[in-house]
């Protein structure tokens, strides 16, 4: 079981793993060895999120998510298997906290007397100015 929150756990058995060859820079090691991982959650059909932690994760998926409500995360910055995995993981588990966390609503304010005043003084201020800068009428 990973533990995304108290009230949230998905089974390790959900998420599906591959290992693949890394990309970029390497030498004979990349060329040669399958460091890279790729795992595979099924968000759609997990039984372990709710519906709303589910909607939730698709929407900051984003490209991750394919059409089958898979997210695939491939991790290969790290020269071991393990150090992948776990950077892959790590990711996983921080989009499902993220969208276990519900957007709170903004409550919209009014301005107050005091911000409302200020803002009229320092346009009075800067229209006073500005007609300073105007052409002086000749005495002709």
């Amino acid at each position: 079981m990973i533990k995304i929150t108290d009230q949230i756990a998905i089974d390790s058995r959900d998420i599906e793993e591959t290992f693949i060859r890394a990309s970029g820079p390497g030498g004979q090691n990349v060329n040669k060895v399958s460091t890279a991982v790729q795992i595979r959650f099924d968000l759609r059909h997990s039984l372990s999120l709710p519906g709303d932690v589910r909607v939730r994760a698709e929407q900051l998926a984003g490209k991750r998510l394919t059409k089958e409500g898979v997210i695939v995360i491939t991790a290969g910055r790290y020269r071991t298997q393990k150090q992948n995995r776990d950077d892959a993981l790590f990711r996983l588990t921080n989009l499902l906290k993220q969208a276990a966390h519900p957007v709170s609503t903004r409550k919209p304010t009014r301005p107050t007397l005091g911000s409302r005043t200020r803002r009229l003084d320092t346009k009075t201020q800067r229209g006073a100015i500005k007609k300073l800068r105007s052409e002086m009428p000749s005495d002709d």
